[in-house]
């Protein structure tokens, strides 16, 4: 079970204190070993979670002990990694596809120009959020990744941490996924996409070689 409360008589030079736990009870021993993190030290007043565990002697002893603000940042960092995930499973599926000759190459081309398209644009928009420049409009990148760039644009939500805050922008952004990914199955899996695909694909190889 995990408590929360406030480190009291703390003291540095032998590294231990005592912790007591928000809404009153029994104060607990801490020791600057328990602690997680070793980036600064304790100090008096500082809210801890922690765990209670007891000693050889029967103490109680805090244990497994960290600050509230890493304990969110860990849970932030956990859900941009699982975030981050999904553009890669998706890009994979499609180029294993691709490979097995179950879409043509030129769909996975297409989702892979668009996705580096998508991920510039909004490298280039947090540039000019930075230094108050002229922004690339919401609709724009939601267009990008409606036509298919929305592996690279969850990719910048991510890594760049632009728009991935912003409520309203992120629904949009999600229908905009599954708006993509309808098309994409409607094309993949019926006769008449299929069909389109085949037509498309005759076009393009036509362009490329006249001759063919």
């Amino acid at each position: 079970m995990r408590f929360q409360g406030k480190i009291s008589e703390w003291n540095d030079d032998k590294g231990y204190g005592f912790v007591e736990p928000n809404g009153g009870g029994e104060r607990t021993f801490i020791h600057i070993k328990s602690f997680k993190s070793k980036v600064r030290r304790p100090t008096n007043g500082d809210l801890v979670i922690y765990e209670v565990a007891k000693d050889n002697r029967q103490r109680s002893n805090a244990i497994n002990v960290s600050y509230p603000h890493e304990r969110s940042s860990a849970i932030k960092r956990s859900g941009s990694n699982i975030s981050l995930l999904w553009p890669l499973l998706f890009m994979s599926s499609l180029l294993a596809l691709t490979l097995f000759q179950r879409i043509p190459v030129f769909l996975f081309i297409v989702y892979a120009s668009l996705s580096v398209m998508t991920f510039i644009a909004y490298a280039i928009d947090k540039h000019a959020a930075q230094h108050n420049h002229w922004r690339t409009q919401e609709s724009t990148l939601h267009l990008l990744a409606l036509l298919g760039g929305w592996p690279g644009a969850l990719s910048a939500q991510q890594l760049l941490r632009h728009k991935s805050a912003k409520v309203e922008f992120r629904q949009v952004f999600w229908v905009t996924v599954f708006l993509n990914l309808l098309l994409l199955c409607g094309l993949t899996m019926t006769v008449q996409g299929r069909s389109i695909l085949g037509t498309v694909t005759t076009e393009i190889l036509h362009l490329i070689a006249p001759w063919a």
